[in-house]
Parts: structure tokens; sequence; C-alpha cells
């Protein structure tokens, strides 16, 4: 099986609305047998909690389902995951700098929009600080980031999915 880990600040908007969408385009594609995902953040900032009620609202919208509580990112996460998928630049450091610290190897840490060629900015934005139109603007973002790394994953693995 596949793993795929998202990765962002505290677990509770951009990581979580990532693992919903991987998770029901999986399910569509019939792929449930061969790539599973969840989320964690950087931070133990809201560990515990449900993902933000404007993700939720997010995903309602879209008719997507998630069942998730707020972790924080751990060495044994490096050892499990396949892929280690950052939603910005300075999360995908706190991922490296714990590789580093806990003397671990991982070949698949990426910022999500560089699966996505024609952006100008790989960082997706927290939507954190604003209204319901930035959970929707991320939403559209990780939807097509998303397609292009399922992409990523059937050309790498072939003889899998």
């Amino acid at each position: 099986m596949i793993k795929v880990l998202f990765v962002c600040l505290g677990n509770i908007c951009r990581s979580p609305l990532a693992e919903a969408i991987f998770n029901h385009k999986v399910k569509n594609l019939g792929l449930q047998q061969k790539l599973i995902c969840d989320s964690c953040g950087t931070s133990d900032y809201h560990i515990g909690e449900l993902p933000d009620e404007r993700t939720l609202a997010c995903l309602e919208n879209h008719k997507i389902a998630i069942n998730h509580r707020a972790r924080k990112l751990n060495r044994v996460d490096i050892r499990e995951f396949d892929y280690l998928i950052a939603m910005d630049q300075s999360n995908k450091e706190n991922i490296e700098q714990l590789i580093f610290k806990n003397s671990l190897k991982h070949n698949n840490v990426y910022l999500i929009r560089e699966f996505q060629p024609d952006t100008d900015n790989l960082d997706v934005p927290d939507p954190y600080y604003g209204g319901q139109d930035g959970f929707e603007n991320v939403y559209q973002i990780l939807d097509d980031s998303i397609d292009r790394f399922l992409e990523h994953i059937k050309v790498e693995h072939q003889e899998y999915v």
C-alpha cells in the first residue's frame, strides 16, 4: 500500500482538506486498497481538535466526507509514509528538520503545488485568518494539485496502481 501524508501547520485547515479530497478521489478511482492517506501538522496548536468549521463547511459544499482529529508530525510518520506532502515551504522545512534531527532519510518530500506545472506560487495559502472564500480557494488549488499528484503516483508506481 502506498501511504501519503499531507502536512500543514495546525492540521485543521489545509492538510485535512487535502486528506479528504485525496481520499474522495481515491475512492472514486477504486484505489482504496492501494492508496491511503492521513494528515498532520508541524505544530501542536490544535492536537485532538476537529477540522476548522470552515474546512468542514467547504467539504460539505463539495459533498466530501472527513473523519479527522488534528495531530502532530512525528518520526514514526517519516518511517511509515511513502510521501510527505507539505502545504508550504515553512512546513516542508519543518519536515526536513525532523528528518535530519532524527538521522532519518526520506526521498519523497514535496510541496503539493510542485505537481501543478502552471503555478507561480508553490505555497498553498493558509486560510485560517480569512473567511470562507479563502477555504474555497484552497479547495480549488488542492483539487487540481491532487489530480496532478495522483497522475505522478500512477507514473511512479505503474506496476502497482
